[in-house]
């Protein structure tokens, strides 16, 4: 174990009581509570990952979630039955058919989209739901399947304590000026760039 002199000691914990100080009245000059609309974009790995690791998070809390999963469909996910362990506090719809360079038809895709929209808005006033997670959202936002205008103003009119979370690359600048919080996932390295296969539990 490294030895500590009392001297270092001493100024270490006169450091970490100041410290302490100001992040305790940072704290207590937040009193604000509502629901966030929260956004997970960028290049980089994790989007959805995080999204889910905050369905626990809620979970945890004796809240419910809804998941609507807007791209996703062609793959089985390792999310889906994990959390299908939490029976009828978890509601998941997978609306997606897959990336649209699988489907290649654009008015299905079109179609897809807005079944899933129709979905989260159905979600959105189950006032028993605390998390609403629109996985992949960004993407249909992107290829403009959905009207961007009228998803924001009905995210905005949204009853205050509901929190949504939007996964996907690429988030358009008017969503993200509308977020309350946003994450943006830097790649730095990935592995597929080496070859790697997607795997189980991993990918998907």
């Amino acid at each position: 174990m490294k030895q500590v002199d009392q001297k270092t000691e001493e100024r270490h914990r006169a450091k970490m009581a100041n410290r302490k100080a100001v992040q305790d009245a940072e704290v207590a000059g937040k009193t604000l509570e509502k629901g966030l609309l929260m956004v997970h974009t960028g290049p980089g790995k994790g989007k959805s990952t995080a999204a889910f690791g905050l369905a626990l998070r809620m979970l945890g809390n004796n809240r419910r979630v809804g998941i609507v999963q807007f791209i996703k469909g062609a793959w089985s996910t390792g999310e889906q039955p994990a959390l299908a362990v939490f029976g009828d506090r978890v509601v998941w719809h997978t609306m997606g058919e897959g990336f649209t360079w699988e489907t290649q038809d654009l008015k299905r895709d079109i179609a897809a989209a807005e079944r899933a929209w129709q979905k989260a808005l159905e979600l959105m006033q189950d006032e028993t739901i605390g998390l609403i997670i629109l996985d992949e959202m960004n993407i249909a936002l992107r290829y403009d399947y959905l009207d961007l205008e009228s998803v924001i103003t009905a995210l905005q009119a949204r009853r205050p304590e509901l929190h949504v979370v939007i996964t996907g690359r690429n988030a358009k600048p008017a969503l993200l000026a509308a977020a309350d919080l946003v994450t943006e996932m830097a790649l730095v390295k990935h592995h597929f760039q080496a070859g790697v296969k997607a795997q189980a539990g991993i990918e998907f």
